[in-house]
Parts: structure tokens; sequence; C-alpha cells
């Protein structure tokens, strides 16, 4: 509480309620994604939502599962995953 306004709710946060989609291409099955509830898959990209604050460990975690992230974006409430899959207009990577 130290530092924290009174007139502020800790839980109206904008940084909580941010959700992003990485895009993650390469991932197999591994002793680490044997942990996981379901089968990996080893073609095409996967799409991880993924809070924005645990972003840095969600990144950690693909990395020691031998992925690449090729795309981060910001998740639309409204649409869900579909949209991440489409392509970036503005033509960025």
């Amino acid at each position: 509480m130290l530092g924290q306004s009174v007139l502020t709710n800790p839980s109206s946060s904008s940084a909580e309620n941010r959700v992003f989609v990485y895009e993650v291409t390469g991932l197999r099955q591994n002793d680490q994604t044997d942990k996981n509830n379901y089968a990996m898959r080893t073609s095409s990209s996967i799409f991880i939502q993924v809070p924005y604050n645990r972003m840095n460990q969600e990144m950690q975690r693909i990395t020691r599962m031998g992925g690449k992230i090729v795309a981060i974006r910001p998740a639309d409430a409204t649409s869900g995953v579909d949209t991440a899959s489409s392509s970036n207009p503005e033509g960025e990577q």
C-alpha cells in the first residue's frame, strides 16, 4: 500500500486487464512439454494468450521448450484469438 493512492482501486489497473497473444513456432514435444495437459503440435504456429504481468515468464518458458516467438499482438477482448492470426496491416514482423 506504500505509495498507492487512496482514490485508486488496485484491481482497476489497465496492466492487469491487458492480454497479449504470442504466435509461436518450433515447439516440440520434450520433457518440459510433457508436463502440459495437452499434446504439442510440431507443425505450424500456435497462439498462446498471455496476461501482461506474465509476459516475461511465458517468454522464458517458450524458449526453454524450443519455441520461437514470431509475433506478439494485443488480444482484442471482443474478437479473441482468431484475429491474432490475421496479417499485420502495418507490415511489422
